[in-house]
């Protein structure tokens, strides 16, 4: 893995590694925040995402690190003319989400550590009640918080673990028959309030430093997708809780890297099969051999039924297209990563 990392200063210095410092107390740390931002082509979006962020810290201190994971646009260019007072560490290949976040935690100072989407924009609040509230409540390892769009509606926010059983339910529209499995999202409360969840998406991912300390951060075997929810298991069989806290909002725009890649593969196809390699490489981790195989089956089937169904629809032979190549997708990625017990990349 190739990495430069370049000071605030704008010096170039030798690649951060991947590891976290160990034993560092809270207390020695000379920042509140060390704010994590993975930038790879959306050079559009980072002065509003730190427009956004320097509005929300008050009497906060931070530190910011920006990895740039290989961009194609005017990304490199910008930041280190804009933002000369980051941390800023220079991949030559694209690395994937986890490991570009893994390579800052070497330079984090702070005794939180926040991982910040560039297509996130905090409110003026947000910082400051998500640090207060993971300050008044020590036994909470991990903090996400309430996304909306930017047309106000609520995404998925609040989550649960999934399963081959609750992910064939929701993709097959038979969740309603089956009340008492928990889904992964459910949308049906009101978001206001505070409550336990599985996991919190990450564009907005508060972690206490002891947390990074005790079970550290991503699996690098995840190159996009899944790598939040598979630390937030570890998170959570480590003592600590995965917290939702609805008392503050964040604009989320949703997909603006992976959009960069979708136009240029065919249809996004790339993107498809990232989701789908990692979803077979958390089953297997997760539930084993035979969770992945009932995955595996499981999908296969409801991808046939949709085909199916959309072959009697003439008017959708387009979704029995998408239904089709994700079946492709899958059983490529069942023999190429041996059933998800290895990545890709």
């Amino acid at each position: 893995m190739e990495a430069n990392h370049v000071s605030a200063n704008g010096t170039l210095g030798p690649g951060a590694c991947c590891a976290a410092p160990k034993g560092v107390a809270a207390s020695s740390m000379a920042v509140d925040v060390s704010v994590i931002v993975v930038n790879y082509n959306t050079a559009h979006l980072l002065h509003d995402m730190r427009t956004a962020l320097v509005a929300s810290r008050r009497d906060l201190t931070l530190q910011t690190i920006v990895i740039d994971n290989a961009s194609r646009d005017d990304s490199l260019d910008l930041l280190k003319r804009d933002f000369g007072e980051v941390d800023l560490i220079v991949n030559q290949s694209n690395v994937g989400f986890g490991r570009a976040n893994n390579q800052s935690l070497a330079l984090a100072k702070g005794r939180y550590i926040l991982l910040l989407n560039t297509d996130a924009f905090v409110a003026a609040d947000t910082l400051h009640k998500t640090v207060s509230y993971m300050d008044a409540h020590l036994d909470v390892g991990v903090l996400g918080v309430r996304l909306v769009g930017r047309d106000g509606l609520l995404q998925p926010s609040c989550r649960y673990f999934p399963t081959p059983w609750n992910v064939f339910l929701a993709r097959t529209g038979l969740a309603r028959y089956f009340p008492k499995v928990r889904m992964v999202d459910d949308l049906e409360w009101s978001h206001t309030s505070v409550r336990e969840c599985d996991w919190v998406t990450g564009c907005y991912y508060l972690v206490r430093r002891e947390v990074i300390d005790q079970v550290g951060l991503f699996d690098p075997r995840y190159f996009l997708y899944c790598e939040e929810m598979d630390h937030c298991r570890a998170v959570k069989r480590a003592g600590w809780k995965v917290v939702y806290f609805g008392g503050t909002s964040v604009v989320h725009l949703g997909g603006e890297s992976a959009k960069s890649d979708g136009q240029l593969t065919s249809a996004g196809k790339q993107i498809s099969a990232l989701q789908v390699e990692s979803e077979l490489l958390f089953f297997r981790k997760h539930h084993g051999l035979l969770g992945v195989c009932g995955s595996v089956l499981l999908s296969t089937a409801t991808d046939v039924a949709l085909i199916l169904k959309s072959w009697f629809k003439r008017s959708a032979t387009q979704r029995a297209g998408i239904e089709a190549g994700h079946l492709r997708t899958l059983w490529s990625l069942c023999l190429r990563t041996r059933m998800g017990s290895r990545p890709t990349r």
